[in-house]
């Protein structure tokens, strides 16, 4: 009874730490080598200052985390449109176009930083745009450097525009003109503190997220269709 109990014990231990860091198996492999790397230098560091080598060594460990890519099992009904991105809600309104509703989503450092399909399309357009690098939450943050991808489909469209901060100053995008998606799939990724603007037709959509909701990319359903795609 004493070793079943044990047995019960490491099996309580393992499930814990494996929920705990089970992020770890999801690192990407643009995370693998800022892992490694700083892993390696806090190691080598620890041997001459047990102090800077632990803080070294933890901030590998945030770097792991930065680039964790949760899997997500989520089917989207077809007049769901999938919100792209995880952060918080930083306003839903027109802005310059009176026919375009805009949803802008701050990512914090804290944040999964992969951005996802919105619908099941064809890749109508990429557009890079260089810019500044003001923070992402902050006024003015619209003219910093981006990435637009445009999805449409029918006459309807979800366009994601990835966009730096202060921090952040690479934008990857693993999608281009006439790429397949599916709701859903990865499409690109912004190191560090950044924004994602989602545009869509005004008149055609119903939002479901309000300004300053936590939203979860590939989970969250961002807007719905009056009429199913």
């Amino acid at each position: 009874m004493f070793y079943l109990k044990g047995d019960n014990m490491l099996e309580d231990i393992k499930r814990t730490f494996g929920n705990a860091l089970g992020w770890m198996t999801t690192i990407l492999p643009e995370g693998i080598p800022w892992f490694l790397v700083t892993a390696a230098v806090g190691l080598i560091v620890s041997v001459f200052s047990g102090v800077i080598g632990t803080v070294i060594i933890i901030i590998a460990l945030f770097f792991a985390f930065f680039f964790r890519n949760p899997k997500h099992n989520i089917i989207f009904n077809a007049d769901e449109i999938c919100c792209p991105a995880d952060g918080r809600v930083l306003s839903v309104k027109v802005e310059d176009d009176p026919h375009t509703v805009v949803v802008r989503i701050f990512l914090s450092i804290f944040d999964v930083h992969v951005q996802r399909a919105p619908m099941t399309c064809q890749v109508e357009d990429v557009i890079y745009t260089k810019g500044t690098f003001t923070f992402a939450d902050a006024p003015g943050s619209d003219k910093n450097e981006r990435n637009l991808i445009k999805f449409s489909k029918n006459g309807k469209y979800a366009h994601v525009e990835q966009i730096t901060g202060a921090i952040a100053r690479r934008i990857k995008c693993w999608v281009s003109k006439g790429t397949y998606v599916k709701t859903g799939d990865n499409i690109g990724l912004i190191r560090f503190g950044s924004q994602v603007a989602v545009y869509m037709p005004k008149d055609a959509v119903r939002i479901l997220v309000k300004e300053g909701q936590k939203v979860e990319g590939g989970t969250t359903v961002l807007a719905i269709w009056y009429d199913a795609p």
